[in-house]
């Protein structure tokens, strides 16, 4: 259901500033104003947070951190504690729930919030924007930026152009207008490969992406990103803020600490991968019809491959073996593994599948929820398969050690 266009700019998004630096400077306050990043110090982490000092220098989140400290070098590492971040996230979106019910969580530092319901309450949106800013400030000690807008495409935008530590509104009178001059990069859905493509047209900016023919653009990128992208530059997204967001894949990957051959560690990886995608899925009462891995070679090359299972599944067992056997079929040629990831896909709700009812996963999932039932009471080391009791420290990088948000 699509709504009418907005008179004020009643869409807020919210994103926190350098958020893991931000939460970390709180308890070392000594490298405030100090390039620093959150990161592993190790030779495969990536940058996962920046201080807009570190910034300067050119790194960025999901830089290596080798190439961080080339760019950088008098460049600060802080080991990242996501539960810290986590506990933080937490406090902040409850701040956004004082001023309004209509939020919509984006990520653990960011945020789109419908205030057109609650400006009697608390006057016009961008006094809500500030009251937000400094309640967040006051609950937690950490900057913020808000961007204002009609259409949350347009907000987004705007709290980007508003950092650090700022606010822009941008009334609905005059989208085009911050928007035509842009450039196409900063728009969703213009990756490097679909920039360089509209680049050789001599689209180079919004306003030259909107003024193009839209059979013409469809051309260039293909008739469902050319509408999409045709709407957006010129001001037209009809999407709601939403409370409630369904989840269209859960799964893990894991970088290895060194490039790995061994058939038996894969396994045992993608096993322990598998374990953790079928817990998340029993958690979320979901149960996937797909069955995909991820494999990223040591030379970087990537690859996917899926399956699709005869009736959708949330048992452990079944989706190790999936991903096992999409793994055995590949053409290694003696390449060893970067990267492995297992991700379960076309969710549905857990018991929505007729053909689940007479299931040979049936056995599978009385073992799973017996052992779901032991770590709720005894927490996540309280039962797990004997292939996975050997140590991993020195396997994989330690941010694949790190429990999901």
């Amino acid at each position: 259901m699509f709504e009418s266009p907005r008179d004020i700019a009643s869409v807020l998004h919210v994103d926190m500033d350098s958020f893991f630096v931000s939460v970390e400077l709180l308890d070392r306050p000594e490298l405030v104003g100090l390039p620093v990043a959150a990161a592993h110090d190790t030779a495969r982490s990536v940058v996962s947070s920046a201080s807009y000092e570190a910034r300067r220098f050119g790194v960025r989140s999901a830089m290596p951190v080798a190439r961080a400290k080339q760019l950088c070098p008098q460049l600060v590492l802080v080991e990242p504690v996501y539960a810290k971040y986590r506990s933080a996230s937490k406090t902040v979106m409850a701040v956004f729930q004082e001023f309004t019910p209509l939020v919509e969580p984006l990520s653990i530092d960011e945020a789109f919030l419908d205030v057109a319901g609650t400006v009697r309450l608390f006057g016009p949106p961008v006094e809500i924007a500030r009251a937000i800013r400094e309640r967040v400030r006051e609950r937690t000690g950490l900057p913020a930026s808000v961007g204002l807008a009609g259409t949350k495409f347009v907000a987004k935008l705007a709290s980007q152009r508003a950092k650090p530590d700022g606010i822009l509104e941008v009334p609905p009178q005059r989208t085009l207008e911050f928007l035509h001059p842009l450039p196409i990069g900063a728009m969703w859905g213009v990756g490097q490969a679909t920039e360089r493509a509209l680049h050789a047209r001599a689209i180079r900016t919004v306003g030259e992406l909107a003024r193009e023919p839209l059979p013409s653009l469809e051309r260039i990128v293909g008739a469902a990103s050319a509408r999409r992208l045709h709407e957006l530059a010129n001001g037209r997204d009809a999407r709601r803020v939403e409370t409630s967001r369904t989840e269209k894949s859960i799964g893990h990957e894991e970088t290895f600490a060194h490039d790995v051959s061994d058939t038996g560690v894969l396994q045992r990886e993608l096993l322990r991968l598998a374990t953790r995608t079928g817990e998340r899925l029993r958690a979320a009462a979901a149960e996937a019809r797909t069955v995909s891995i991820k494999v990223r070679w040591g030379n970087f090359e990537t690859i996917t491959r899926s399956r699709t299972l005869p009736e959708a599944t949330d048992a452990t067992q079944r989706i190790y073996h999936t991903a096992r056997d999409l793994f055995a079929a590949l053409d290694r040629g003696g390449r060893a593994v970067r990267l492995i990831g297992v991700r379960a896909e076309q969710l549905m709700p857990a018991g929505s599948d007729i053909a689940a009812l007479w299931s040979e996963d049936d056995g599978w999932r009385a073992v799973d929820q017996a052992v779901d039932d032991v770590r709720e009471r005894f927490g996540a080391a309280g039962v797990t398969s004997a292939s996975l009791l050997r140590g991993r420290g020195t396997v994989v990088d330690p941010r694949s050690l790190e429990e999901p948000g």
